[in-house]
C-alpha cells in the first residue's frame, strides 16, 4: 500500500499498409474517439460517409512538488515531463471503414509531441536498439489498410501499422479516464507492426491472432517474429471480460527458452453512470546477457472507477502498482505504487469537436535498489537527487474533432 505521504522478421515496411485498428485497447471508446481504429459499418447508400478524418490535440502542466531541475517524471513513457507547458501530442488522421459491400478499409495518421518521444527505446547494448529511423517512424500514429473477407459472420485481415490489441488504456489521453496513463499502460505496446485476422465467433465472443515484429515495434533486438492472441467475451449487456497474451522473442538470442511470454486481463463493467475496471498484467523472460540466464518477471495492475454525475461533469479515481523485480522493462529495479484522482469538465458539444478539460493530483512512490523519482537539486555534478515520493498537480486540456458520419 502507498505510505502515509500517499494516501490522500515481421517488420512489414510502413508502405505495406495494413488494418489492425479493429481490435483497439480495450480502453478506446467510440465517442468522438481520437484516431478510433477503421471498423466494420452498416451498409450504407453514401460511400462517402466511410471515410473519416479528425485530429486532436493534448496540452498540460503538470507541477511536481520535487521541482526537479531536468523537469522530467523518471520512469514514465507517456507526460513525461513536470513543471513546464508540455505539448503531449497532436494528431491529424484519415481512414476508411468496412462494409461487405466496400470490403477494403484504410488508415494513416500522423503525430508529435513528447508523448511520442517514448515509443522509441533506449539503446542498451546487449539487450535493445531501436530499429533504423525510429526517431522519425514514431510520428506515424497509423499506416495500414484492412479487408473484410466473407467468410462466415467475417473475417478481417490486416496488415501494417496499428494500435495494439494490448491494454485497457490508450496511447491518446483523450479516450481514457485519466489524463495520465498507468505503468502498465506504459510498458505494454501502445501500436504494433504486422499482421492479424480477427473473427466474430458468436454475438458475445470475437477473437484474433496476430504475428508482429515485437513488443516494442520500434526495438530491433532480432529478424524474428512474436505471435499475440485476443479474446473478448461480452459476458452481459454491462460485463466485457478481455484476455491478450504475446509470446515471441525480444532479445538478440531468440531460442524460446529466451521468449517473452506475457498476460494482460481486462475486466470492464459500465452502467449508466459509473465505469468499472480491472487490468492485471504479467510476464516474463530469461535474461540471456546475464550471468546464468536467470528468469525474471515483471507485473502489475490498476483499477478504475469513473462517475458521470452530470452531462459535463466526471471523476474518476485510480489506484495502481507496477513491479520491475529486476529492472527489465523500466531499467531499474524497483516497485512502484501510485494514486490518481481526476475531475473533469466537458464544454457542451460543438461541430463534431470534443473539448476537455482534466484536474488531476496523483501520488507515486518507488521503492527497490533502483527506485525513485527526480527531486531538485544535485547529488554530484550532473548527476540529479532521487527521493521516494511524488505529488503532482496537473492541468490538462485536451480537443479533438471527428468528421460527421
Amino acid at each position: 500500500m502507498i505510505g502515509p505521504s500517499g494516501s490522500c522478421s515481421v517488420i512489414v515496411t510502413l508502405l505495406l499498409l495494413g488494418l489492425f485498428g479493429t481490435m483497439a485497447r480495450a480502453g478506446d471508446t467510440p465517442d468522438l474517439n481520437c484516431a478510433s481504429p477503421a471498423s466494420v459499418r452498416h451498409e450504407t447508400d453514401d460511400k462517402s460517409r466511410l471515410w473519416r478524418y479528425g485530429a486532436c490535440v493534448d496540452l498540460s502542466y503538470a507541477l511536481d512538488f520535487n521541482f526537479p531541475q531536468n523537469h522530467l517524471w523518471r520512469s514514465k513513457g507517456t507526460t513525461p515531463r513536470v513543471n513546464e507547458f508540455a505539448p503531449n501530442l497532436g494528431l491529424i488522421y484519415v481512414r476508411k471503414d468496412m462494409t461487405t459491400s466496400s470490403p477494403w478499409g484504410m488508415e494513416f495518421g500522423l503525430q508529435g509531441g513528447y508523448d511520442t518521444q517514448g515509443l522509441v527505446p533506449p539503446t542498451r547494448p546487449e539487450i535493445d536498439r531501436p530499429i533504423g529511423g525510429a526517431d522519425t517512424l514514431r510520428h506515424l500514429s497509423r499506416a495500414n489498410v484492412s479487408y473484410l473477407a466473407p467468410v462466415g459472420t467475417g473475417l478481417t485481415i490486416t496488415a501494417g501499422l496499428f494500435n495494439s490489441f494490448i491494454g485497457y488504456e490508450s496511447f491518446y489521453a483523450m479516450n481514457n479516464h485519466t489524463s495520465t496513463r498507468t505503468y502498465i499502460a506504459d510498458y505494454s505496446p501502445y501500436f504494433m507492426l504486422g499482421i492479424s485476422a480477427q473473427y466474430r465467433i458468436s454475438d458475445r465472443i470475437k477473437a484474433a491472432i496476430y504475428v508482429v515484429n515485437g513488443y516494442n515495434y520500434l526495438s530491433k533486438p532480432n529478424d524474428q517474429p512474436s505471435y499475440g492472441a485476443q479474446v473478448v467475451w461480452s459476458a452481459s449487456a454491462r460485463m466485457t471480460v478481455t484476455q491478450n497474451l504475446y509470446a515471441g522473442p525480444d532479445q538478440f538470442k531468440t531460442s524460446t527458452e529466451f521468449w517473452r511470454v506475457f498476460s494482460d486481463s481486462i475486466i470492464e463493467y459500465k452502467f449508466e453512470t459509473v465505469t468499472l475496471a480491472l487490468a492485471y498484467d504479467i510476464g516474463t523472460e530469461q535474461i540471456a546477457q546475464a550471468v546464468g540466464a536467470p528468469r525474471t518477471f515483471w507485473t502489475g495492475g490498476m483499477a478504475v472507477a469513473r462517475w458521470q454525475f452530470s452531462p459535463q461533469w466526471a471523476v474518476a479515481l485510480r489506484p495502481e502498482f507496477y513491479w520491475d523485480r529486476t529492472g527489465q522493462l523500466t531499467g531499474t529495479e524497483q516497485l512502484i505504487k501510485a494514486v490518481t484522482s481526476t475531475l473533469e469538465y466537458k464544454l457542451p458539444y460543438r461541430r463534431c469537436t470534443k473539448t476537455i478539460v482534466r484536474l488531476e493530483y496523483r501520488y507515486d512512490e518507488s521503492t527497490g535498489s533502483g527506485g525513485g523519482f527526480f527531486k531538485d537539486g544535485e547529488i554530484r555534478p550532473g548527476v540529479v537527487g532521487l527521493t521516494s515520493g511524488q505529488h503532482l498537480l496537473i492541468a490538462a486540456l485536451l480537443w479533438s474533432f471527428d468528421s460527421p458520419r
